[in-house]
């Protein structure tokens, strides 16, 4: 996969596999105990700001590729960013698979956000949205059942519906 200007993908002829619609960068370092310190307001302004960006609203995303800490604390606070971004425009519930890849691949570090980013484009051009690896129940402090959100289990269609698929990567760092 290479990553270029859709405009010069189209002239070169290239195969296209996603294209990104916007990209927002987000740290409320200075409003926490530290700058390392995790929290829902970072997370949550970068997403609304990518999705404003975009131009998409939340229920037409079908697939959130998460950074996944592996952790309950960390991945309630992603989880619940997320949620609140969704929120704001939609009170469905389970209607957008969420998908990391740490558990598939273990951590990788400096790496995560554009392998995140690889695996979210080669779902969108198959069509189909991967399990979670070794995934059995979500942890409670996650609280998918009231979320918009739901794990694979099993690899699964990603139909168009006679609408464009839309992803979302989230990457912390």
């Amino acid at each position: 996969i290479t990553l270029m200007r859709l405009d010069d993908a189209l002239r070169e002829g290239r195969s296209i596999y996603a294209t990104i619609l916007a990209t927002a960068v987000n740290n409320d370092g200075r409003r926490k105990v530290g700058y390392a310190a995790p929290s829902v307001d970072g997370p949550l302004a970068g997403i609304e700001e990518a999705l404003a960006v975009a131009g998409v609203e939340p229920r037409a995303i079908g697939y959130v590729e998460a950074h996944g800490t592996g952790t309950p604390f960390g991945d309630s606070i992603e989880v619940h960013a997320l949620t609140q971004a969704f929120r704001r425009q939609t009170d469905e519930v389970g209607f957008c698979v969420l998908g990391a890849n740490k558990p598939n691949l273990g951590h990788t570090d400096a790496a995560s956000g554009v392998i995140s980013l690889i695996k979210a484009a080669c779902s969108l051009r198959a069509g189909e949205l991967a399990p979670l690896a070794n995934f059995r129940t979500p942890h409670p402090l996650l609280e998918l059942e009231s979320s918009p959100f739901r794990v694979n289990t099993k690899l699964t269609p990603w139909p168009r519906d006679g609408e464009p698929r839309h992803a979302l990567v989230n990457c912390l760092a």
